[in-house]
């Protein structure tokens, strides 16, 4: 199981609204005041997902939870994501090249195999969207903040 903390945005009728903030893989190294990738992961915009899942229980605004997503939905979101597309790619590619005997022939059969690919990894997403495996679960719940008020 992967874990992730969130912060509450919103609750409201049974709906939580969540926000993850991307973290660098790199924050905790040991080299990471020479490293070239966290300078890179500084440039770059920070990645912010906000996302809805239903928890009974009323939360806070501000408050922590930790979610988590089972491994095989990760693994079956990359290979829906990398392997399909490029399976498509190589395969026509390759039957365009046997059946044509042309370079150029087997870049349009790579280009043809590619954008399949890509629409059979959407049909396929949407399919397993309804999936319980790829959907974030909540494992923990933070205690709220205590605001301090005068004595």
């Amino acid at each position: 199981m992967l874990r992730e903390w969130a912060t509450v945005i919103d609750w409201q009728q049974g709906i939580a609204t969540l926000r993850c903030e991307q973290q660098a893989g790199c924050s905790s190294c040991q080299s990471k005041a020479s490293c070239g990738t966290r300078v890179l992961n500084k440039l770059g915009p920070q990645v912010i997902h906000d996302l809805q899942i239903a928890v009974e229980q009323p939360l806070l605004p501000g408050q922590r939870v930790e979610l988590g997503i089972p491994e095989a939905g990760v693994l079956l979101s990359a290979l829906l994501v990398y392997m399909v597309p490029l399976f498509g790619l190589l395969l026509c590619s390759g039957l365009f090249y046997y059946w044509l005997e042309s370079d150029i022939a087997a870049i349009i059969g790579a280009v043809i195999g590619g954008v399949g690919g890509f629409a059979i990894a959407r049909f396929y997403a949407a399919r397993f969207a309804t999936n319980a495996s790829v959907h974030p679960i909540i494992l923990q719940i933070g205690i709220p903040a205590v605001s301090q008020t005068g004595n």
